[in-house]
This record gives structure tokens, C-alpha cells and sequence, in this order.
């Protein structure tokens, strides 16, 4: 089935409702539960109440602010962030998947149906099951509100009203960008919070209760974009030896978030990226001296450091190169050369090191048709050949390194 076939029929056919979903007479979409168990970390949680961040204040009393009226809500309250479905695409024929994949995906996402098809050619190809783990606040684990059109329009209005020189508001983004413009913090918690949620789901598998995995199943990692951050600090932390014999391929990232260039209609408006920078960039040490949990879990977890060290380039420079050298046969990276967002030199200043002497394997492609990091795969008509070709060549490279 070509790609753009494949986009629309997958499209149609998921729901996170039904227990089981059949693909074709080979793969099949399998649903399961998870509950997150690290509510407590996030804003507003048992274990984190800052409060020093600013809070708009309604312009006019008579009315309720439409910004406040969607940050008015505790993260640690928003029930969909901790309890939610995700799909597992793998063979009809295994009650219990030998090998995984988890696909980590990019920021600001809202649905899987960009990835079905990926996750689906990669089940077919390499025979694993493609577990698609969604991140904090992404794809079904945010709030249906923050994909209503209608309330998404007033709220970028009113961003736009309060700050006259934006740029890249739009629908798609208003809500991270609205949320992270308030809490930059935010970017760490949610992410600690999808760090530890996929180490207890790995555990889960480790300890033989769940349900569509074998206990001794080999697990890989496929990231794109900010994915990659994800599971990169994974890679580098390697709990319990879990990350040990894994492999790990990225597409479309790996840079260190500093490097990344995020101002877009479909990732973040330009006055969150500036608040972020300069929370996470410029500012970290003295929001650390004043939040003694923030400084707990960048300084004294395990993961704290290495988490720190994929925020700027700057920091912790000798032993990121240390750890990626390390664990470079673990790694194969693919970057195309018009993404403006996470540029192929930059992801070569992180894994291969600012000497170009880390043995990572980085691929530069580019393509006969007009795309963005955002769409490298367009599901236009008439390119849908090209599209095809280059998604199956991408494809396969990945899966030939999934399963050498």
C-alpha cells in the first residue's frame, strides 16, 4: 500500500477504545491501559507547589479571562495526563510481543496519525511490536479543550492582543505555547514525568504483568524530534541496566535543546520560545537556587545531570561526548538537510562531539519535494510517489539497523 493510502486508512481505522483493531491478515492494533504515577512532580503536585511563576489577571472583572480561565487548572488535576490508552502495532500472530520498539514523538503533537503508518511499515519490516507511547500533555494524554478550534482561536487572540510582536501564533499551537509562556518549568516536569512513566512501563515488562509483552522482550527505541530528547536521557541514564543492549534510532533530532530553533505555526509562538530560553538556558541555576525540588531532580537523581546536559550545549560538555561515545554503536541517526528546526550540524555537534570524533552514524538526506521537520512526509496527491519512495528509503534505513 503506498503512503498516502496507508495515512488515510490508518486515519480512519484507530480508536483507542476498542481493545483490538485489525490491520491487515498480519499486524493488528492492540490497546492498553497506564497510569502514571508521578502526578506529585507536576505543578501543583503533593511534591511541587511552586507558585512564583506571573499569573495574568483578568483585563476586565465583569468577564473571565480566557488565558487564566486555561491555566486556571492544576497540571497535577488534569486527569488525561494520568490516565490514558496508547496503541501497540504488532504481528496477529504473537500473544506476547519477543522484541519492541517504543516511538517517541515530536513536540506539540496532538495525534498519532502522522506516526501509524511509520509504526506500521516499521512492524511489518522488522516483525517487532511498535509501542507508541504518548509524552506528558501530548497526543491523548492533553485536554480535548486544547484542540477546540473555537476556544483555541480566543485564546490566540488574546496572546496576540497582549503581545503585539508575536510571531507563529496559531490554533495548532496556542495552548503549549499559552502554557509554557506562563510555566516554562513546565518543559522539565512534563518531561521527568515522561521519563519515569516510560521507565515504569519498561519495569511493568521486566516483571512479567504486562499483558501484550514478554518479560524477556528485547527493547529498541525510535525517536523523532524532541522524542529524541527523551530517549536519549534514557539512553545515557540506563536505569537498571534496562537501556543496556538497546539500540536507538532517531530521525529529525538529538541536538541539544538550546540548538533547536522551535518558533513555528505548528510548535511554539515566539514569546513562549523566548520565556523558555531564558528559563532553561539563562536562568536555570537561580530558579534552582529558589526551588530546592527542581534542584533535587537535576542534581541529585541519576537522570538529573544527563537531563541538564541535553539542555544547552554548554553544560556538562565532557561527559555528555563521554556517555554518547560510550554508547556509540547504540545509536543511527537520520537528519534531513532543509529541517530549520533542528538542523543537521547542530545534531552533528551533539552526537558526533564538537570534534566530529564520536563514531555515531548520522545520515543527511534530502528530498525531491518541498517539505518541513514538521511534514517530511506530505500527504499531498500529487507528489504521493515521491513521498512514497523517500518514506519507504528513510524507513528502511531505520529498520535495517533495528534488526542487524
Amino acid at each position: 500500500m503506498k503512503y498516502l493510502d496507508l495515512f488515510i486508512y490508518l486515519k480512519k481505522i484507530e480508536d483507542y477504545a476498542k481493545d483490538q483493531i485489525d490491520i491487515d491478515q498480519n499486524l493488528v492494533i492492540r490497546n492498553f491501559s497506564f497510569k502514571s504515577n508521578y502526578r506529585f512532580i507536576l505543578p501543583g503536585g503533593l511534591g511541587n507547589n511552586d507558585n512564583y511563576e506571573f499569573l495574568h489577571t483578568p483585563i476586565n472583572e465583569d468577564e473571565s479571562d480566557i488565558i487564566q480561565k486555561m491555566l486556571i487548572k492544576k497540571d497535577a488535576d488534569i486527569i488525561e495526563n494520568i490516565e490514558f490508552r496508547y496503541h501497540i502495532i504488532m504481528p496477529k500472530k504473537e500473544n506476547k510481543a519477543k522484541e519492541i520498539v517504543i516511538l517517541f514523538h515530536g513536540f506539540n503533537e496532538k495525534y498519532w496519525y502522522k506516526y501509524l503508518p511509520w509504526a506500521t511499515y516499521m512492524a511489518e519490516k522488522t516483525e517487532k511490536a511498535i509501542v507508541l507511547f504518548p509524552m506528558a500533555f501530548h497526543m491523548n494524554r492533553a485536554p480535548v479543550l486544547w484542540s477546540n478550534s473555537r476556544e483555541m482561536y480566543r485564546v490566540s487572540e488574546e496572546r496576540k492582543k497582549r503581545h503585539p510582536l508575536l510571531l507563529c501564533s496559531s490554533l495548532s499551537n496556542v495552548a503549549i505555547s499559552t502554557r509554557i509562556n506562563n510555566k516554562p518549568q513546565r518543559f522539565i516536569w512534563s518531561g521527568l514525568q515522561s521519563y519515569y512513566d516510560v521507565l515504569d512501563f519498561v519495569e511493568d515488562i521486566k516483571e512479567g504483568i504486562h499483558p501484550g509483552i514478554d518479560k524477556n522482550a528485547k527493547i529498541d527505541l525510535f525517536a523523532y524530534s524532541i522524542g529524541a530528547f527523551l530517549s536519549q536521557v534514557l539512553m545515557m541514564s540506563n536505569r537498571n541496566g534496562y537501556f543496556s543492549e538497546s539500540k536507538c534510532a532517531i530521525f529529525c533530532g538529538g541536538a541539544v535543546f538550546n540548538r533547536f530553533s522551535p518558533v513555528s505555526k505548528f510548535i511554539l509562538d515566539s514569546e513562549a520560545e523566548v520565556g523558555l530560553y531564558s528559563f532553561i538556558v539563562e536562568h536555570l541555576d537561580s530558579h534552582m537556587d529558589r526551588d530546592e525540588v527542581l534542584r533535587y531532580y537535576m542534581f541529585s537523581t541519576p537522570e538529573g545531570p544527563n537531563f541538564r546536559s541535553m539542555l544547552c550545549y554548554k553544560t556538562l560538555i565532557k561527559e555528555r561526548e563521554e556517555e554518547f561515545r560510550r554508547m556509540s554503536h547504540q545509536f543511527y541517526v537520520i537528519t534531513l538537510d532543509k529541517d530549520e528546526v533542528i538542523p543537521s550540524y547542530e545534531i552533528m555537534n551533539t552526537l558526533q562531539g564538537s570534534r566530529r570524533d564520536i563514531p555515531i552514524s548520522v545520515d543527511l538526506m534530502d528530498y525531491p519535494y518541498n517539505y518541513v521537520h514538521e511534514d517530511p512526509f506530505p500527504c499531498t496527491p500529487e507528489i504521493a510517489d515521491e513521498v512514497h519512495n523517500c518514506f519507504t528509503l528513510t524507513l528502511d534505513k531505520i529498520c535495517d539497523f533495528l534488526v542487524k
